[in-house]
Formats: C-alpha cells, sequence, structure tokens
C-alpha cells in the first residue's frame, strides 16, 4: 500500500513540475499576433504576421522590408474559383487593405472577411505579372500601418 501511495505521489509531484515548466515556458513567449487566413475551395492557409507593431505604426524601411520577404505561405489558385480573404476581428477593428504585389486593390475595409475571383490574381490589368502573384494585407491606414500578412497565390490550371 505504501508503494502504490508514493508513485501516485511521485506522479502528481511530476506533473505539477511538467506544468510548472510549461507555464515558465509560455510567460517567456512573445504574444501570438492576429491571424490572416486564404482559402480557395477546400485549401486555406493562414499566418501570423510578417510584420505587427501590436498597434503601434510600423516604420515604412520595415513594412519595405517585409513587403520584400519571400518566405510566406502559398496556395493555388484555379482562375475560375473564388478567393476568400479572412481577418481575425482585431485587425478588420483597424481597418485592413489588401495589396497585390505590393499595389493597394482593394479600398480600406473593417470586414472580416472578403471575396474575390481567382482570375483578378492573374490578370495583367491588376498588375500580375506570370502565375505567381503575392497577396498582402495590411493592418492600420495608409500613414499609419500596424501590421503586414503576405501569401503566395500560384496558378492552378
Amino acid at each position: 500500500m505504501t508503494v502504490a501511495f508514493s508513485s501516485k505521489r511521485r506522479r502528481a509531484a511530476a506533473t505539477l513540475g511538467a506544468v510548472s515548466a510549461g507555464l515558465l515556458v509560455l510567460s517567456a513567449c512573445d504574444k501570438p499576433t492576429p491571424v490572416a487566413t486564404v482559402t480557395v475551395g477546400d485549401n486555406s492557409v493562414n499566418s501570423q504576421a510578417a510584420c505587427y507593431n501590436d498597434g503601434k505604426k510600423l516604420d515604412v524601411a520595415k513594412l519595405q522590408g517585409c513587403l520584400q520577404d519571400k518566405d510566406m505561405k502559398s496556395i493555388k489558385v484555379d482562375p475560375d474559383a473564388k478567393v476568400r480573404l479572412g481577418v481575425d476581428p482585431d485587425i478588420a477593428d483597424n481597418g485592413w487593405t489588401l495589396l497585390m504585389n505590393g499595389q493597394p486593390l482593394t479600398e480600406a475595409s473593417k470586414k472580416t472577411y472578403l471575396s474575390i475571383p481567382g482570375s483578378v490574381f492573374f490578370n495583367a490589368q491588376y498588375g500580375a505579372k506570370g502565375k505567381t502573384t503575392t497577396i498582402s494585407i495590411v493592418e492600420g491606414t495608409s500613414s499609419k500601418a500596424t501590421g503586414l500578412w503576405s501569401f503566395k497565390l500560384e496558378k492552378d490550371a
């Protein structure tokens, strides 16, 4: 009986130690940024911000650097499909604009969801070149951008 009791005690102490260590590790982590999502058909990708300043204006040089970043999630897009963009309510509350290859594609919005025909992203009239397009969601206004999320759209057809 004593052996069973002491092993239960050791397990409880080990569990308590693991939980405490986990909380310690979590307290050292940065707060996650809001998430943006791109969905095409049944496929979707989401990402935390490439640049984020927690509601404060991003430096122009930093923002430009983030726009040039090549490390982004990608998704295949059939030009006949709808591309759906979703943003966390925190992003929507501050307003956001969709950029295509660094140029504004939409006006500022405070919606959490937007749907655009896939063909737009591969149409030269809108600045598309080739079979890939980079889209970026910029949180805030043109004079006070506070976050940036980027995705690569690859033509599938």
